[in-house]
């Protein structure tokens, strides 16, 4: 039995071990992943830099003489930018924030780039790559392809659009009273951190569930008002009624399932499983008793008969020379020569005197 224990909890480390360098590989197969997104879009970044300045300085230098970019086959995507700048590579899971403090609705100020200190509302949180869409701010013309251009119902190949803008970058604007003047005012909030109370919300709101407060202060900021979804029902729906008719009542005299519902689950005789039939611990216990019987009989050679025949009568002679308290007990021929040897050390001490 004492077997069976030890295998199943060998097995079960093995797999948590399995399973803990599995999950860090994935994380570092992702993070390498984000690495090369982060650098390829920063790539373009800076390409598209490098390529205006080129342009400016050409159109410079030839004066009246420069080619005029904004015609020919790459006219209609001059100015623009790729449709790759609308999408920012993506935080690994292990690496993402646990409270996203922004939500549609929210007023926030721009903290760098062109539209720093202006002040907008937030139309779209992103959590995968931690940015947020502000309305009418950093907005740049972006190049479609006419495919794309078509399904949309666009006449223009490009269009107007706000780009994604980190979450670092912007900060909350909150409306708090002033308690010296105690009028209300916007107040511009550098650190803001999430916690509970955990609040439900009702099926299709994108407003986190979590509590936010200003760091510093504990001052509880509300999220914006959002409103219900409405959703209409189509012939395809299963009614309510049928979903919420209950079709099994639990017992106490019953169990929930029977034993051969687990058997079908997973494998009877499976080394993972921490709980096994009687008749399977019993024959497991009796194949163990068995193994280590075959394992000393196959050891017990003639001459390891011998052996151990020659160390069982020694250990029977030493236990009778042992008395009732355990003790080893002296033969004869060890007292005689004590007692001589005294003898012969008090004749010398007497001779001394």
């Amino acid at each position: 039995m004492q077997k069976v224990i030890q295998r199943t909890a060998l097995a079960r480390n093995q797999a948590q071990r399995k399973t803990i360098r599995a999950t860090k590989r994935a994380e570092r197969a992702a993070f390498k992943e984000t690495l090369r997104q982060r650098f390829g879009f920063t790539r373009m970044e800076l390409d598209n830099v490098r390529a205006e300045r080129l342009q400016r300085r050409e159109d410079w230098m030839r004066g009246p003489l420069a080619p005029q970019r904004d015609a020919g086959f790459e006219g209609k995507r001059y100015g623009a930018l790729s449709p790759q700048a609308m999408n920012p590579p993506a935080v690994p899971k292990h690496l993402r924030r646990k409270y996203i403090n922004f939500a549609p609705g929210d007023r926030v100020c721009i903290m760098k780039g062109r539209d720093k200190g202006k002040i907008s509302e937030v139309s779209r949180v992103d959590p995968d790559n931690e940015t947020v869409v502000v309305k009418d701010l950093n907005v740049s013309d972006v190049y479609f392809p006419e495919w794309l251009s078509e399904q949309y119902g666009n006449t223009t190949p490009f269009q107007t659009v706000p780009l994604p803008v980190s979450i670092d970058d912007v900060r909350l604007v909150v409306a708090l009273d002033d308690p010296a003047t105690g009028q209300t005012r916007d107040v511009l909030v550098d650190h803001v951190y999430g916690g509970g109370p955990i609040l439900e919300r009702e099926h299709g709101v994108e407003t986190p569930r979590h509590t936010r407060y200003i760091a510093g202060e504990d001052i509880e900021i509300p999220w914006p008002r959002y409103d219900t979804p409405a959703f209409k029902d189509q012939p395809w729906d299963t009614l309510r009624m049928e979903v919420e008719t209950p079709t099994w009542v639990p017992s106490l005299h019953f169990a929930p399932f029977p034993p051969s519902v687990l058997d079908e689950l997973r494998n009877k005789f499976s080394k993972y499983r921490t709980r096994h039939d009687p008749e399977f611990v019993e024959q497991r216990r009796l194949e163990d008793l068995k193994k280590e019987y075959l394992q000393s009989r196959s050891l017990l050679t003639p001459k390891g008969e011998l052996i151990a025949m020659v160390q069982a009568r020694r250990k029977e002679e030493m236990e009778k020379k042992r008395d009732a308290d355990g003790n080893l007990l002296m033969d004869t021929q060890t007292k005689s020569f004590i007692a001589d040897f005294v003898k012969s050390q008090a004749s010398v001490v007497s001779k001394s005197a």
